[in-house]
């Protein structure tokens, strides 16, 4: 599989994706965001790989934002159609069922800091930059930024950042819970590494239940998601992993997980 902007590679269970457009600081354009959706429906579609890391190529910029040279050039008819084939990329990759982690090493703006979002937690490098600047354009967040930044930070400070067009640093993402973790840039890629391979450690099964109820939690309510959670609990009780995890934990030896 080759590609033009992204960069692609698989360490044991874990998927690197690079976005590798450095000389436009990693802008998302039509055929960066087609090839997201290629190596996302790999990555899903692929059994030996267990979790994915999403990060820039280069020290500046994670994703800068949409290529404005064609952002320039939309009207209203596919200005719906280029947010919607956005939107759906962005959707695959947060209902991937599996974990996806955003290594945000540098700029994440407008549809860069929407890409991050999607994303199923974020850690940044110290110079990392978010923002949701699009009306500084005329324009909103088209990506999904209206709704997953309200999400995942609470509804006023999200207000802010989307309606004043403002940039926030590592350590303020970090204060408000947009990212987990900030770490030195040239740390930031292998710290991601690290917290995948700990997730790769466990049992599978258990992973992608788990995810699956914490995303389904956006959309559901509580009584209802709890339902969820219950009727998930149960099924890994049916695992082999659940056999292998409780007697590992009464033997006092490592678990060895085989995702059945």
């Amino acid at each position: 599989m080759e590609f033009q902007n992204i960069v692609f590679e698989v360490e044991e269970s874990i998927a690197v994706v690079k976005i590798n457009r450095p000389n436009k600081l990693n802008a998302l354009n039509e055929q960066t965001l087609k090839e997201l959706q290629e190596v996302f429906n790999e990555i899903q579609n692929n059994e030996r790989i267990y979790v994915a890391i999403l990060t820039g190529e280069g020290e500046k910029a994670f994703v800068a934002g949409a290529d404005i040279n064609e952002l320039n050039k939309l009207d209203v008819i596919s200005a719906k159609k280029f947010a919607e084939f956005g939107q759906g990329v962005f959707n695959l990759i947060e209902n991937l069922g599996k974990p996806v982690i955003a290594a945000v090493n540098g700029f994440a703006l407008g549809g860069g800091c929407e890409l991050a979002l999607a994303c199923h937690f974020r850690v940044a490098s110290e110079n990392a930059k978010f923002g949701q600047p699009e009306v500084n354009l005329g324009i909103i967040p088209g990506y999904g930024g209206t709704q997953r930044l309200a999400r995942q930070i609470n509804s006023g400070r999200a207000m802010q950042i989307i309606l004043t067009g403002e940039m926030i640093d590592a350590n303020e993402a970090y204060r408000i819970g947009l990212v987990n973790k900030v770490f030195p840039q040239n740390e930031l890629l292998d710290k991601a590494k690290e917290i995948a391979r700990t997730i790769a450690s466990k049992g599978q099964i258990a992973v992608r239940y788990a995810l699956q109820a914490v995303v389904a939690s956006n959309n559901l309510p509580v009584e209802d998601g709890l339902k969820y959670e219950a009727s998930l609990f149960s099924l890994c009780m049916g695992t082999e992993d659940f056999k292998e995890g409780t007697s590992a934990f009464l033997e006092k030896r490592k678990p060895e997980f085989k995702g059945k």
